[in-house]
């Protein structure tokens, strides 16, 4: 899949010189992951609303605008010419109009400059989460979660269990259930909410085209979970989850085995968009959260299992290890040679070189506090001793160590140019 991505046969170039660009840039990133020596360190800014900050817009705008988003996508390409692009489209319309609780938008709630907040809260106890999910997810989700995830979807929890409806004779109670006006505006407000979703997944996925056809490889595909983030970010809390790794460790274990083959089918879309590297933000597996022991336990083997699974399938893991990871290097070197991309936040860069640079490639990790207050001269410092460091031989990307909202403007430049100049192998 990778070598798909890289030759680009579904795109319509501007012209040769664009298409020559787009081959280049995607062979550079494409070899890095792989282990190869490239022409030069790629460098792929993870930039999320700062295009649209630094260009006069507001975090507000390109949530609620798709227009304004890629207008601010585009002047970023242009002005700093990346190895890859993310355009900065959003769909706060759809979240808006479900009346998602677990995410505060911009102008909503807090600043139009702000970019989305995470609302985490404990969506289900214990007691209702473990032996419902593990016996029926999907009814656990459409019946317990949504409703409690999403204001609109409230009146799900009327609904009979899907798995009661056996043939004719238990149809009767379904279709009972649609008559509860509550319920048919439920699907009245999802079916406007997914005709807005349609209009934006169509402007986006065309105006992708149009910057592929300028010479732009997209960054990444689709988004997937570690199985205890899952758990823990989505339904149970931190401190849920902190609390039933000592008070139910088998049911939780249990629970992330089955959600293993639920997050590798969701990440499968990536087939069919045509870009194999799938981004894994990790959340809860960092130093501080949880002792070795429990990150061996609890953490890395089913998270091990979903990149397996995705490697087998010809896709490129790509987890963000938020946070500080040092003391699990040992531990997440246990992936086959040069199939996943690991970006990190903070680390220890002469051990991360020293422990994963014959396995994985290294992304990021340039602190977006140096970006937002720092100066030229120490962003082109640290990217000088990330590349001396963990640059050689190859299997490095730049990047900053989380996604970019307030940077300044010049601070982003230096790390662009600077790599552009100073990482050169031949």
């Amino acid at each position: 899949m990778l070598e798909h991505w890289c030759s680009a046969p579904n795109i319509v170039f501007a012209n040769d010189q664009a298409e020559a660009s787009y081959k280049k840039r995607a062979k550079r990133v494409a070899d890095a992951i792989q282990l190869k020596v490239p022409d030069r360190v790629p460098i792929t800014p993870a930039f999320s609303m700062f295009p649209a900050l630094d260009n006069g817009y507001t975090c507000e705008d390109v949530f609620f605008n798709p227009e304004k988003a890629f207008t601010a996508g585009v002047k970023a390409l242009e002005a700093f010419q990346p190895d890859t692009f993310r355009l900065p489209i959003r769909q706060g319309q759809v979240f808006e109009a479900v009346d998602c609780r677990q995410i505060l938008l911009p102008g909503r709630g807090i600043s139009p400059m702000s970019g989305m907040q995470f609302v985490e809260k404990e969506y289900a106890t214990a007691d209702e989460f473990y032996d419902a999910f593990l016996d029926d997810p999907s009814d656990f989700m459409f019946r317990t979660l949504l409703p409690r995830m999403c204001g609109a979807m409230a009146p799900l929890k009327k609904l009979p269990a899907m798995r009661e409806i056996f043939g004719y004779s238990r149809l009767p109670a379904l279709i009972q259930a649609f008559a509860d006006p509550d319920v048919l505006g439920v699907f009245n407000k999802m079916a406007e909410a997914g005709a807005e979703m349609e209009k934006i997944s169509a402007y986006s996925r065309e105006k992708s085209r149009e910057v592929m056809s300028m010479g732009f490889p997209t960054d990444l595909s689709v988004g997937g979970l570690a199985p205890f983030d899952l758990i823990g970010d989505q339904i149970r809390g931190t401190r849920g989850v902190m609390l039933d790794m000592f008070r139910r460790p088998e049911k939780l274990l249990a629970a992330m085995e089955k959600s293993v083959p639920m997050i590798v089918a969701m990440v499968l879309r990536a087939k069919i968009m045509g870009n194999p590297i799938v981004s894994i933000p990790l959340h809860k597996g960092a130093d501080g959260f949880m002792s070795l022991e429990q990150y061996k336990t609890f953490y890395w083997p089913t998270l091990r299992k979903v990149m397996i699974s995705m490697i087998d399938e010809g896709l490129v893991p790509a987890p963000f290890f938020e946070g500080d990871n040092t003391s699990r290097l040992e531990v997440i070197s246990d992936i086959p040679k040069g199939k996943a991309l690991y970006r990190f936040e903070k680390i220890n860069i002469h051990k991360a070189k020293e422990i994963l640079g014959d396995t994985v490639c290294f992304r990021g990790n340039v602190p977006v506090s140096l970006l937002n207050t720092g100066t030229p001269e120490e962003v082109k410092d640290y990217v000088k001793e990330l590349i001396d460091v963990v640059g050689r031989e190859g299997g490095l990307i730049v990047d900053c160590g989380s996604v970019i909202d307030e940077a300044k403007h010049e601070n982003i430049k230096a790390m662009i140019e600077f790599t552009k100049e100073y990482g050169r192998y031949y």
